[in-house]
């Protein structure tokens, strides 16, 4: 054998080698676990809820859901888009940090507690869609769609006539793995932005919870066609080690809208202490 020859052979071992390498990573990356299904199914059905609970266990690189295919199924992001909104709008200078000021323009709004000046955070807390499409606005829309294309999040129907509604109206859609996958790459510092900017928003998803993990999140609820769809993402940092989550479900019935409205976050922090994550 040629020494050209035996270097051909070397070098496609290598690839191969590599190539079988990262094959068996995203399997592990990507393994499954269906045992909790039926408690699962149960925690949403006691909340009126159908649906799919998805949780990443980045130490164990194990999924655990009740509806794999469900969390495959792309859905409007709704409120949970205001976190890359938060990010974009924190990188491209639109806002300075998680005090600035979101002022009221003095018009009815559809709740009391968004008819005031809120900071970033509380507006973010409040989930005020008002200012959130003001914020959308002034980021614009080429600036909008440079940004998510950066941050890798696709599939969002961004123009002129959309800016102020895309993520809660139309074709934009995003899946539970989508959800995770993102915060995933947000927590670990995957994300093109600025590391104030990564604290910035860790001070505005923080939700006040007892225990000592560290917990983070983002409710959203769209209604297409009459037709109500609810979100909880987020993340929690228990002994160092992150757990990420996203619930996506239907109400069982639409006329418990009230209960609808509590029950996402409600069920999805019960299968978190289920598994002992919170």
């Amino acid at each position: 054998m040629s020494k050209h020859t035996h270097s051909y052979f070397t070098i496609f071992f290598l690839t191969i080698t590599a190539l079988l390498t990262m094959a068996c990573s995203n399997d592990a990356e990507n393994k499954m676990n269906s045992d909790h299904k039926a408690t699962l199914d149960s925690i949403l059905n006691h909340y009126g809820l159908k649906g799919s609970i998805l949780i990443y266990a980045s130490d164990k690189q194990t999924y655990y859901s009740n509806n794999f295919e469900w969390a495959k199924t792309g859905f409007l992001p709704a409120s949970t888009f205001k976190i890359p909104n938060s990010i974009i709008a924190l990188e491209s200078g639109v806002l300075k940090s998680d005090t600035t000021m979101l002022l009221w323009d003095k018009q009815p709004r559809s709740f009391p507690e968004w008819e005031k000046d809120l900071t970033l955070r509380e507006a973010f807390q409040a989930s005020c869609l008002p200012c959130f499409q003001e914020i959308a606005k002034k980021i614009g829309v080429k600036p909008m769609q440079t940004y998510l294309n950066k941050l890798h999040y696709t599939n969002m129907d961004v123009s002129a006539s959309t800016i102020s509604n895309f993520w809660i109206a139309g074709k934009s859609r995003i899946t539970q793995f989508d959800q995770i996958d993102f915060l995933q790459r947000f927590y670990t510092k995957k994300l093109p932005i600025l590391n104030s900017t990564r604290e910035t928003m860790l001070r505005v998803m923080r939700i006040d919870y007892p225990g000592s993990a560290a917990y983070y999140g983002k409710t959203g609820w769209s209604t297409d066609a009459d037709k109500n769809n609810g979100w909880y993402v987020g993340f929690v940092v228990k002994d160092q080690k992150p757990y990420y989550f996203a619930l996506n479900v239907d109400p069982i019935a639409n006329n418990q809208l009230d209960k609808f409205r509590t029950g996402r976050r409600e069920a999805m922090e019960v299968a978190l202490r289920y598994l002992n994550i919170l």
